[in-house]
């Protein structure tokens, strides 16, 4: 169930204008993790690239820039995990992975997508009355976005997500709790839990630090429900918990934070895989 956390790297990876290719790239099946135990992530350093245990849905998101609702392909893609290792070419720019990515894709996996639009409900993120009531980062300190180096530990009981620059997650056995984080991570964090996307309409601009606490039983419900989300395959006992499972939760604990997520219905940008190798061609 700790795998429902992977695709929060996405949003750290940008777009360039051109579509260059990795120096050397490397792309394998990852080993089986020890039961309850992983360490997932994303490592820029220099010139090398390298992606532990990701899903090839997680790749695809990465490599095109969308975030995990805007998926639709294959349920094969959300449990098969890939090692990358790369080599980016002289005078590249962080900027440039992402399109490096596709190429390998498209080229390794013989991947192939089209864009499509859906109306669907959401959940605007927005301030209550009365304003924010966060700690935000002081001026000057670094916060995620930028992030090169981003690495998961999971295991019993909790799941530790280090972004890099201070900035980390801590999901525990009854809280969530932020350190540095923007109001999109906040919101792409929240989407996992509920049965909609969360936007971002808050106009906050910086990074804070929060923490939710739950009632054990309502948030052992939440993550079930993102389990279920990312394709994690879950007992049926588990699955009852969801039976009598509702938003309301987490809707009640968000303004403690003084913000709000409110209904709405908007049109969201869907990335439809047509075709995708399950193994790629030769290194």
């Amino acid at each position: 169930m700790k795998l429902i956390f992977s695709t929060i790297f996405v949003s750290a990876v940008l777009f360039g204008q051109t579509q260059p290719e990795f120096e050397v790239a490397s792309i394998k099946p990852s080993s089986t993790a020890p039961e309850g135990q992983f360490n997932l992530g994303v490592h820029i350093d220099g010139a090398q690239v390298r992606v532990t245990y990701f899903s090839m849905k997680d790749y695809v998101l990465m490599a095109y820039g969308m975030k995990n609702y805007q998926f639709s392909g294959p349920d094969w893609m959300t449990s098969a995990r890939f090692d990358l290792s790369a080599k980016l070419p002289d005078g590249a720019t962080r900027s440039q992975v992402g399109p490096m990515l596709r190429t390998l894709l498209e080229s390794r996996f013989q991947v192939k997508v089209h864009h499509s639009s859906k109306d669907m409900p959401v959940y605007a993120l927005v301030v209550a009355k009365g304003g924010p009531k966060l700690k935000e980062t002081p001026p000057g300190e670094a916060a995620a976005g930028g992030a090169t180096n981003v690495v998961v530990n999971a295991g019993r009981g909790s799941t530790n997500v280090d972004l890099g620059n201070g900035a980390s997650i801590v999901f525990g056995e009854s809280s969530l709790e932020g350190q540095k984080l923007t109001m999109a991570i906040l919101a792409d964090q929240l989407g996992r839990f509920v049965d909609r996307p969360v936007v971002d309409q808050t106009d906050l601009k910086g990074a804070y630090d929060f923490k939710l606490d739950f009632q054990p039983d309502d948030f052992r419900a939440m993550r079930i429900r993102a389990a279920v989300a990312a394709g994690v395959n879950l007992p049926a006992q588990a699955l009852r918990l969801l039976e009598n499972a509702s938003d309301g939760p987490l809707l009640a604990e968000i303004q403690t934070l003084g913000l709000r997520m409110e209904s709405r219905k908007a049109p969201v940008d869907i990335l439809v895989v047509d075709s995708c190798l399950k193994m790629p061609t030769e290194n």
